[in-house]
């Protein structure tokens, strides 16, 4: 599992790069041809904002990919290595199931709905837009899934071995490697 994800981010890393340098080209003509020529192409805004919406989504499956979301760290970081911990990470894996279950299910059904409507400047289905949270939404749950692993894999460590095996198994965890070794 750990070589597919590891596959999927340089994959997302490498679409997400690629279409924000787009973008950023496509807003930069957009600006010189407005200024310099007193013209513009009808559909690179229009572009621009769709890219935009898929590097948010595609970059938050990412960024949950390496753990670098933005959260509060105290009590999870204080809780570390003791059954409350493990149950805080449990209800926070649940939690992120339910809100991936909506992102999936509701952009699934907000793509479907919206499947009529084209757009002005490109026209094409409204559809390719949406469909950036169901597919972001996948990604993030195969992510969750290597979390759930490892919190299931916690807590046999700590059914095995109590408190101080899950301490060390923990740290462990988090220690660096060394691969110049």
């Amino acid at each position: 599992m750990n070589t597919l994800l590891k596959g999927l981010r340089t994959t997302l890393y490498w679409v997400s790069v690629t279409a924000m340098a787009t973008m950023l080209a496509l807003i930069f003509a957009q600006v010189v041809t407005r200024y310099i020529f007193g013209f513009t192409f009808d559909w690179s805004e229009e572009l621009a904002r769709f890219l935009f919406v898929w590097v948010v989504f595609l970059g938050s499956a990412l960024i949950m990919g390496e753990t670098g979301h933005l959260a509060v760290r105290f009590l999870p970081d204080y809780l570390s290595g003791s059954v409350a911990g493990l149950v805080l990470d449990a209800v926070i894996n649940v939690l992120s199931y339910i809100f991936i279950y909506l992102l999936v299910f509701q952009g699934g059904t907000m793509a479907t709905r919206m499947s009529f409507q084209t757009t002005p400047a490109l026209g094409i289905s409204v559809s390719w837009v949406y469909i950036a949270l169901p597919i972001s939404g996948l990604l993030m749950a195969l992510y969750l899934t290597r979390d759930t692993i490892r919190i299931l894999g916690d807590a046999k460590v700590y059914s095995q071995s109590g408190r101080d095996g899950l301490t060390a198994h923990i740290h462990a965890r988090s220690t660096p490697v060394n691969l110049e070794e």
